[in-house]
């Protein structure tokens, strides 16, 4: 269960005030000492994350947040981190008290529902003071599950359990395919995986990983290979593969050396699909042709890796998108949850495959980035596009071929 990716955990996020009791509740859902527990308000200074099996759903990882009624300049630090957290939440916890129900409560049901994120509201200590029936059914007419517990004293939790369990959306693990669907059973997938300096000592990087055992679980096969030796491996084969993927920044040669009739992509677009929205981003990657000398191109990475050599963010990206534009362009870079909330100096955001974070944070992002009129497209996709390769790179995703038709006429 630890190693499960993060990415493929649902996230459930316990928002509140200060001091109602939310780090008390998670230790008393994951039966672990996991938040330190204080008659202080605010000991949560930043967001406490926990991955568990919650049965019979799965893997869930519990953020808990700092108290969004913080005060003070270390206050306004903790609210925006906390704040950030609704971009990738897939249900929230809203903990409250008997009669503590006010205008900040309200601004976080808001928040979660207008995200389309169902929503818990967990009445806590009940020990000291019971919720009205009036009080509940108010929250429930409102689209709002609700249960009553005293976390200090384990009363209720079991009821909290149950609700997450129902309130969860069912589908979360059950229909999303990385691969498999593109392959069928007892066919094979042909991955071709450089390994340079940026590949970790002794492991894959994280979507090659996900796609060889999301092929085992619809009982295809997997071949993995270099690129130098993709020429020996397509020959050995007694019949084509269904599909070839491809590190996006082999995909040039890839695209050389694979027969046309052969379906090819990158682990980097299966990526967009995944945690995305590959269409949305197929139409982001047209504004590439609307960039010209002086803009500036959003490179963001949701994890934090020290750049090594020639980085594909920070040195391949910008010297083809260069090359492809034909002038000069301006870049910069962010990681890890530093997305800027203003988007207005960006012409183009190119974003990582976000194998590290989550569908719903991508979702955010791009849902962000339209409102903001700046498109959003990927890395695997900016590199198919810039190195002239973009339709073959979508063959496998008919809809998406199609928006980039329907985009160019």
């Amino acid at each position: 269960m630890q190693s499960t990716p993060k990415s493929l955990r649902l996230h459930i996020g316990l928002f509140g005030r200060r001091n109602v009791g939310k780090s008390s509740l998670l230790n008393a859902i994951t039966r672990q000492q996991v938040s330190i527990v204080s008659e202080h308000a605010g000991t949560t200074t930043d967001p406490v994350e926990k991955p568990m099996e919650l049965l019979p759903l799965g893997p869930v990882q519990f953020v808990d947040t700092a108290g969004v009624d913080d005060e003070g300049a270390l206050g306004e630090l903790r609210i925006a981190r906390t704040k950030a957290i609704f971009e990738r939440v897939d249900l929230g916890v809203i903990v409250t008290e008997a009669d503590a129900w006010g205008a900040f409560e309200e601004g976080l049901l808001a928040e979660l529902q207008g995200r389309q994120v169902p929503v818990l509201v967990v009445f806590n200590k009940r020990d000291l003071k019971e919720a009205s029936p009036t009080e509940r059914a108010a929250l429930e007419a409102r689209g709002a599950a609700v249960v009553a517990v005293s976390a200090s004293r384990a009363i209720g939790i079991l009821d909290l359990r149950e609700a997450l369990l129902k309130l969860a959306p069912g589908d979360f693990f059950d229909n999303r395919r990385l691969v498999s669907d593109l392959v069928p059973p007892g066919e094979l997938a042909l991955l071709v995986v450089p390994i340079d300096k940026e590949a970790p000592k002794g492991r894959l990087i994280l979507p090659q990983v996900m796609a060889i055992r999301d092929l085992l679980d619809g009982e295809a096969m997997s071949l993995v290979c270099q690129e130098r030796e993709l020429k020996h491996a397509l020959a050995s084969l007694s019949r084509p593969p269904a599909l070839v993927v491809t590190d996006s920044q082999a995909f040039l040669k890839v695209a050389g050396d694979v027969p046309k009739g052969v379906p090819m992509t990158s682990f980097s677009i299966l990526m967009a699909r995944f945690q995305g929205d590959l269409v949305e981003q197929v139409r982001g990657t047209l504004g590439i042709e609307e960039l010209k000398g002086g803009d500036t191109v959003l490179i963001a990475e949701t994890c934090s890796h020290h750049p090594v050599g020639e980085d594909i963010g920070r040195v391949k990206i910008p010297r083809w998108l260069t090359q492809y534009v034909g002038a000069k362009l301006e870049f910069a870079h962010v990681q890890g949850r530093d997305f800027p909330q203003d988007l207005s100096p960006f012409k183009l955001i190119v974003h990582c495959g976000n194998c590290t974070g989550n569908r719903r944070e991508m979702l955010s992002r791009l849902h962000r980035a339209r409102e903001a009129g700046v498109p959003l497209t990927n890395y695997g996709l900016t590199i198919a596009y810039s190195l002239g390769i973009f339709e073959r790179a979508l063959g496998p995703f008919p809809g998406a071929l199609e928006a980039y038709r329907v985009g160019t006429r």
